[in-house]
């Protein structure tokens, strides 16, 4: 039978809310849920505009051709320094104002958007022009994070889980629409660095838009609560100086936080690989009868599907958590996954000729599976971290769960790189995946039978 925890309920025990309950609550929650709400929405916006942009501009452009190592170093240039400097800077979300925090941020990007438009549109380089990017995703997951450590702000706990699932159904929806906007605007005007850097520019609106939301909030109305001015001054320094280790220790001390970062960790190692296995596909498609297209269209049908499947989660997240509780839907989202993996992903790294149409229909069924699981696992650990730790630490275990993203993705798609074909070609590969869910689905399970189990009494011989 389900155990469902009371804190992982989010209306009345057993039942989640009422979607129309949760809709009036939200309409007449007063302007604070419904501005963070929009400061999320265009950020995803841009976000999707500006990422879709750049493999535009980038993976796909025929004016600038990759292998696969060179694809690989442009995720590293592009997430794994900010994976080492994201927990120190996330630490300032539980010292200083985060609307002001949001509000610099989402100005910072909109110039860095613009001086990336203006690189491409002159041939710059691509280190230079990838450390824009690193810049650009650096500074928009900043905001991701303040604007999850913010919410519990202007909203009750017991709504947490179901909203998160709604946000996430809208977010992900306007990043799906950001990014066919972005491919749209680079097809009507033709592929290369023009079109890329009219589309790079584009994306700069959703950032103009999070950023006059994030102004009109009072100050210290998303937290953290005010400290003395001499004090947070101190607090400050050695919170930058010690963030991914508090965020560590929070995760740590709480089982619920310890399982949701592993299922996070673990799906990102293997999204990672099967990334690269996607863009090396998709490129060899153009030259085969597949029914994937090649090319940019291709890449922005994968992300259509994988979108798909993470708005199904966020539609049945809120069914799902309350019934199963929270360690238990991410075992769930890992063994979908390991499913997946093996069953669906693997066939397009062995077929050749009239068997890889079904291989690329298959693939695209994992794509959307894959974000069905990978999302539900993502939503069950945004709850937990709202519910589970408490706010002077939130924003560092926000940070904390961007790293885990970031190097995990990062170091499993340049491990593949080293051994992958340029052709996509690689069994070894997807096995190793499955391998890796089926060692986090093994974790996963160790921590809850720790975490089930009763503490012996202290015993006393006098």
């Amino acid at each position: 039978m389900p155990d469902p925890r009371p804190d992982d309920v989010p209306s009345t025990p057993g039942r989640p809310p009422a979607r129309r309950e949760l809709l009036r609550l939200l309409r007449n929650s007063g302007a604070g849920v419904r501005r963070l709400s929009a400061v999320r929405f265009a950020g995803q916006f841009g976000d999707g505009m500006f990422q879709a942009a750049l493999s535009g501009a980038i993976l796909f452009n025929p004016e600038r051709q990759t292998d696969p190592p060179a694809i690989a170093a442009g995720f590293a240039v592009l997430l794994l320094p900010y994976s080492v400097i994201g927990p120190y800077a996330g630490a300032l979300l539980d010292r200083w104002d985060r609307r002001a925090v949001l509000f610099v941020a989402n100005v910072l990007r909109v110039v860095l958007i613009g001086a990336a438009s203006v690189g491409l549109a002159t041939d710059i380089a691509e280190t230079p022009l990838l450390l824009l990017a690193l810049a650009v995703v650096g500074v928009g997951r900043f905001v991701q994070a303040g604007v999850s450590a913010s919410l519990p702000r202007v909203l009750e706990q017991r709504w947490l889980v179901a909203t998160n699932s709604i946000l996430a159904t809208v977010a992900s929806g306007f990043a799906t629409a950001g990014a066919a906007v972005a491919v749209a605007i680079i097809g009507a005007i033709g592929s290369g660095n023009l079109a890329g850097s009219v589309a790079v520019a584009a994306s700069a609106s959703g950032s103009l838009i999070g950023a006059v939301c994030a102004v009109r909030f009072t100050p210290r109305a998303l937290g953290p609560d005010e400290h003395d001015p001499d004090d947070r001054q101190v607090s400050s320094i050695r919170a930058i100086a010690t963030g991914l280790r508090t965020g560590a220790r929070a995760v740590w001390e709480s089982a619920h936080c310890t399982i949701a970062m592993l299922g996070i960790g673990v799906h990102r190692i293997v999204f990672g690989a099967d990334t690269l296995l996607m863009v090396l596909v998709l490129r060899r498609s153009a030259h085969e009868s597949g029914s994937l297209s090649g090319g940019l269209v291709g890449f922005g049908v994968a992300i259509a599907a994988t979108a798909a499947g993470m708005l199904l989660a966020a539609v049945l997240a809120p069914l799902v958590i309350p019934r199963l509780g929270r360690p238990r839907t991410v075992l769930a989202g890992l063994l979908l996954a390991l499913i997946v993996q093996s069953a669906l992903v693997t066939p397009v790294t062995v077929t050749h000729g009239a068997d890889t149409d079904l291989a690329h229909r298959l693939l695209l069924a994992g794509a959307f599976l894959l974000g069905l699981a990978g999302q539900t696992v993502k939503l069950t650990g945004d709850a937990t971290m709202q519910i589970d730790i408490d706010d002077a630490r939130r924003g560092q275990v926000f940070a904390l769960q961007d790293t885990v993203f970031n190097i995990g993705f990062v170091l499993a798609l340049a491990a593949a790189a080293l051994i992958v074909p340029a052709d996509g070609r690689s069994i070894g590969v997807v096995l190793a995946g499955s391998a890796c869910y089926a060692v986090g689905i093994v974790a996963v399970a160790i921590v809850m039978a720790r975490s089930a189990r009763p503490r012996s009494p202290v015993r006393s011989d006098r």
